[in-house]
């Protein structure tokens, strides 16, 4: 969906390099970005950067669309990312969009201009597209919930953990590392199989501990074919210590829960349903008759296309 967007949004707003990202919609860490940028051999320092930078970044930015140009005042160079990259390669602004609603924070795009601003009537052009991109994008999160898992075995002896330095370079892994990360994530040529999202949250982590931040380190990306993986970032010595897995029960439940727009009450009926409550305790538990618990139900089973509450916990849990 997001390359099919992005020339359509190109007809009306030109720009001459992006980088659109998938986020955890609780955490707000990317996860599958999407690039045509001039610095891709710089990933890490442009994720660094662009995590280290407060300047539009996409979990303080209070509007939907907002231009460096105008958030500077045009001293673009109280950017961290354009101080220390974007210059290098003649970006002249960026409009960042962020896709975000009440259930959570979906993704986030940057649009880069080589030459000449973003003008108040381009910003006027994305800001009118960001809500329905915003529930697009759920709706895609949504529907990954209905594919059939593949439940992916993977022989491995012991944890799959990267070790990244302080500028994102794979310093150390553990020995099953590459083994598994290719089978789960198969590159498209002899690189690392590293995830995307193994950099993201070490960025966050590198954000939480200078105080850009405060969201937790972790990610959960969808591998395709119903699978989720989980990643978390944690400081070992001098180092960034990333852990990968496949996403527990309780790791898919909330993503499930927001995708599907549910209310909290109905997140919260799944939740007691996947810990193994029966009607008569969701009714006690949640201090509704069991009539009211049978109407959240039928709105649950509409909302994410189950009939039944094995097909909707099969669905949630991927078990």
């Amino acid at each position: 969906m997001r390359l099919a967007l992005l020339p359509e949004l190109r007809r009306f707003v030109p720009f001459d390099a992006f980088a659109w990202l998938l986020t955890d919609p609780e955490t707000e860490v990317g996860t599958s970005p999407i690039a045509d940028v001039p610095c891709l051999p710089d990933l890490p320092q442009l994720i660094r950067l662009k995590y280290a930078t407060l300047v539009n970044r996409w979990t303080h930015q209070p509007q939907p669309v907002a231009r460096l140009h105008h958030a500077t005042n045009g001293r673009l160079d109280r950017s961290l990312l354009w101080r220390e990259l974007l210059a290098d390669h003649g970006v002249s602004d960026v409009a960042s969009m962020v896709f975000r609603d009440r259930f959570g924070c979906w993704s986030f795009l940057d649009l880069w201009r080589i030459g000449g601003q973003f003008t108040e009537a381009e910003v006027g052009v994305l800001d009118k597209h960001t809500e329905v991109i915003t529930e697009a994008l759920r709706r895609c999160a949504a529907r990954t919930f209905a594919e059939s898992s593949t439940k992916r075995a993977v022989d491995r002896c012991g944890p799959i953990v990267l070790v990244l330095s302080a500028d994102l370079e794979v310093r150390a892994q553990t020995p099953d590392t590459e083994q598994y990360l290719r089978a789960l994530v198969p590159p498209d040529d002899d690189r690392r199989a590293i995830p995307a999202a193994a950099y993201n949250v070490g960025a966050q982590l590198l954000a939480v501990e200078t105080g850009v931040d405060d969201h937790p380190p972790v990610a959960r990306v969808h591998l395709g074919r119903g699978d989720w993986l989980t990643l978390r970032a944690a400081r070992i010595g001098d180092g960034v210590a990333v852990s990968i897995e496949m996403s527990s029960p309780a790791d898919r439940l909330s993503l499930f829960s927001r995708s599907a727009a549910l209310t909290t009450r109905e997140a919260q009926l799944v939740h007691l349903l996947a810990a193994g409550a029966d009607t008569r305790a969701l009714a006690q538990q949640m201090f509704l008759s069991e009539h009211t618990v049978q109407d959240h139900l039928k709105s649950i089973f509409a909302k994410t296309g189950t009939r039944s509450r094995r097909e909707l916990l099969a669905r949630a849990t991927g078990s």
